[in-house]
C-alpha cells in the first residue's frame, strides 16, 4: 500500500459521498413507532427530512411533557401518544421502532418487537447483561428482522478519514490505540443512578469509543481488564463518574479507553472525545478542539483541511433494510461492541482480567 495522496484524499471522499447518502427513497411507506423519547432520539428525528417515505405514527414515554416536547417536531405532530410501551405495540400497525428508553428495559422491548416482525433501531447498549444480549440474538435471528443500534461516530467525517488513512497504509500496522470521552455531567435522570436499571457506565458510553477504535484501526480487542468508581456526588448512588480500561490487541498491541463524568460546566462543549492510532510507520489522532491530525515517518504533522462526508446512521438502517443496500454498521459490529463494553464492566466488577 502506499502513502495517501492529496489526489487519492480527494477521489476517496468523492467516493465516500455516494456511499453515505443524506436522503433516501423506500419501495413504500414505512410506520415508524418510538418507544422512549430519551438518549439520541436526535439521530432518529433529524433525518427525517431526507426520508419522506417514513411517518411516525406512534410514540411512548412514561412522561408526558417529553412527548410534548418530541410532538413539537414536525414529523411527529400527528403522532398517538402512549404511556405504555406495549399497549402501542399492540394497538399500532407497525414496521418499525426506535426504541431510546432506559437501558434496564431495552432487551425486553427489543424481543416484544422481533416477537412481531418489527425492525429495530435501538438506543445503546443493546442489553446490561450477557444473558439479555444472547437472548436478542436469539429472537433476532428467529424473526428475521433488522437490527441497528444509536453508535452513530464511525458514519462522521473525522472518523472516517481516520479509517481510510490507517487502510491507506499510512500509518503501518496499529499498534497502540489511546481513546477518551470526557462529559459533563448535567441532571440524570434517577434510572441512571441504579445499576439494575443502568448497567453501568462503561456500557453505556463506552459503546461509542469501542466501535470507533475497531472500525478505524482494522484490529480486534481480545482481553480488558477495566476499573470504574464513582468520586465525589453521593446522590449519583451506584452509578460511576470514572472509568478506566486496558485492552489488549488481536496483533499483540495495546489499547486503553478512559471516561469521565468530570467535565467542567463552564467548558465550551457538553463532551471532549478524543482517539489516537499509533502505528509501526506513524500516528493519526483526533482531538474535538483541532480535527484530524496526522504525522509520519515520512511527513510532518498536519492537521487534515478536507474530512470525507458525514452520514446518517439512520438513513443508512432504513437503505440497507428496505434498499437491499451494503450497511456502513453490520449487525456482528453491533453484537460485538455490547460483548466487549459488558465483559469491560464485568471485568471491574469481579477485579480480573477477562478474555472477550
Amino acid at each position: 500500500m502506499h502513502p495517501i495522496s492529496r489526489r487519492r484524499w480527494i477521489t476517496g471522499a468523492a467516493l465516500a459521498t455516494r456511499a453515505l447518502a443524506q436522503s433516501v427513497r423506500l419501495p413504500r411507506k414505512v410506520r415508524l413507532g418510538m418507544i422512549g423519547l430519551e438518549g439520541h432520539i436526535g439521530e432518529i428525528l433529524h433525518p427525517l427530512d431526507g426520508a419522506p417515505d417514513v411517518e411516525i405514527v406512534a410514540i411512548q414515554d412514561r412522561e408526558p411533557s417529553r412527548m410534548k416536547d418530541v410532538a413539537r417536531n414536525k414529523h411527529a405532530s400527528a403522532a398517538r401518544q402512549y404511556g405504555d410501551w406495549r399497549e402501542l405495540l399492540d394497538r399500532e400497525k407497525l414496521d418499525m421502532i426506535a426504541t431510546c428508553g432506559t437501558n434496564g428495559e431495552r432487551a425486553e422491548i427489543i424481543m416484544a418487537c422481533a416477537e412481531r416482525k418489527l425492525h429495530v433501531v435501538a438506543e445503546k447498549p443493546l442489553a446490561i447483561t450477557l444473558g439479555d444480549l444472547a437472548r436478542i440474538k436469539k429472537a433476532v435471528a428467529q424473526s428475521g428482522i433488522r437490527l441497528s443500534m444509536l453508535i452513530s461516530m464511525r458514519f462522521e467525517g473525522a472518523f472516517r478519514a481516520m479509517k481510510q488513512i490507517v487502510d491507506s497504509g499510512e500509518i503501518g500496522e496499529v499498534a497502540q490505540i489511546s481513546a477518551q470521552k470526557s462529559y459533563k455531567l448535567g441532571e440524570r435522570a434517577e434510572w441512571m443512578r441504579h445499576r439494575d436499571t443502568f448497567g453501568g457506565t462503561i456500557p453505556y458510553i463506552a459503546v461509542h469509543l469501542v466501535d470507533l477504535m475497531r472500525f478505524t484501526s482494522g484490529r480486534e480487542l481480545v482481553e480488558a481488564v477495566s476499573f470504574q468508581g464513582r468520586v465525589g456526588y453521593p446522590y449519583l448512588q451506584d452509578m460511576e463518574n470514572t472509568t478506566a480500561t486496558i485492552f489488549r490487541l488481536d496483533n499483540g498491541g495495546t489499547a486503553a479507553l478512559h471516561m469521565d463524568y468530570l467535565r467542567p460546566e463552564i467548558a465550551p462543549t457538553w463532551g471532549d472525545d478524543r482517539l489516537r492510532l499509533a502505528g509501526t510507520q506513524g500516528i493519526v489522532e483526533y482531538q474535538e478542539a483541532i480535527g484530524v491530525s496526522l504525522m509520519t515517518n515520512k511527513k510532518t504533522p498536519m492537521t487534515i483541511p478536507d474530512l470525507p462526508p458525514s452520514g446518517s446512521l439512520f438513513i443508512d438502517f432504513l437503505d440497507s433494510t428496505y434498499n437491499a443496500r451494503s450497511s456502513g454498521l453490520t449487525l456482528e459490529d453491533i453484537y460485538r461492541v455490547n460483548e466487549i463494553v459488558l465483559a469491560a464492566r464485568d471485568s471491574a466488577d469481579h477485579k480480573r482480567i477477562l478474555n472477550i
